[in-house]
């Protein structure tokens, strides 16, 4: 028992440390949760408790984010009247997914989808750049939120839905494929656009996280652990990031999905 009780400590140490660094990471350049859901694994939690750990310890910096961008949110208030509902539904569909996933089949896919964060991580500077239409296009198209277009309204909703799904059953770079999406749609205001993004990140990860923790597969300790330090991390990151290099950041995160990936692979 006195072993067990240090070695418990340690494990929380070390969690603790990479909540920091995760949520440092995801405060300048996003892709924390390639370094703490791995982390939560080979520190041998259940895959799927550890995945619905991670999903609920991202709740707190998604509602921070949506706060910090509030009107942005507002000014794009007709898109989120069209998206809310569906990431709602699709986040909790995706969580019923993955509780019903047996943990040894999640395991096996795992590093798949580790590998898949990794790549969308890779290309978040291409895509929603390659994605965002010229200044006519997003007029255009912006007023589809009035009804004028309903094809339009129905693949955004459609692409959201399928997000969401992903977002809830694992999530580790959703919020690259809700901005490529939204610069598909026509949103091509950055600011706007991230705003968009924080708001049904925080309904993903918020829907997802309460449902887990309802149906009783979070480890209450590692949340607790993880969402106080990532909040600590992105609140120090956001005061001393300015001399930090975005790009230097990104090539970290990558570094660590791949070597995650592998790792988990051969674990």
């Amino acid at each position: 028992m006195l072993k067990a009780v240090p070695m418990q400590l340690g494990q929380y140490a070390i969690i603790a440390l990479a909540g920091v660094v995760a949520g440092a990471i995801n405060a300048v350049a996003g892709g924390g949760t390639l370094l703490t859901f791995p982390l939560l694994v080979w520190l041998g939690r259940d895959p799927v408790v550890a995945n619905a750990t991670n999903a609920l310890s991202l709740w707190p910096g998604s509602l921070a984010g949506a706060y910090a961008l509030r009107a942005e949110a507002w000014q794009a208030r007709a898109i989120l009247r069209l998206l809310l509902p569906v990431s709602v539904v699709g986040s909790l569909l995706g969580g019923v997914l993955l509780l019903a996933t047996p943990s040894r089949v999640f395991a096996d896919v795992v590093p798949y989808l580790v590998l898949l964060a990794t790549l969308l991580m890779a290309a978040q500077r291409f895509i929603p750049r390659a994605l965002t239409p010229t200044d006519e296009v997003a007029t255009h198209a912006l007023k589809a939120t009035n009804a004028t277009n309903q094809k339009h309204n129905l693949a955004l909703m459609a692409g959201q839905f399928c997000v969401a799904i992903y977002g809830g059953y694992f999530g580790a770079a959703a919020g690259i494929l809700m901005l490529a999406a939204l610069g598909a749609f026509g949103l091509s205001d950055i600011h706007q656009r991230n705003a968009v993004k924080n708001v049904l990140a925080t309904a993903n990860n918020g829907v997802a996280g309460i449902y887990f923790l309802f149906a009783g597969a979070v480890n209450v300790t590692d949340f607790l652990v993880l969402s106080a330090s990532a909040v600590l991390g992105g609140y120090v990151a956001g005061h001393v990031s300015r001399g930090w290099s975005r790009r230097t950041v990104e090539w970290i995160v990558l570094a660590v999905g791949i070597s995650a990936t592998l790792a988990l692979a051969l674990r």
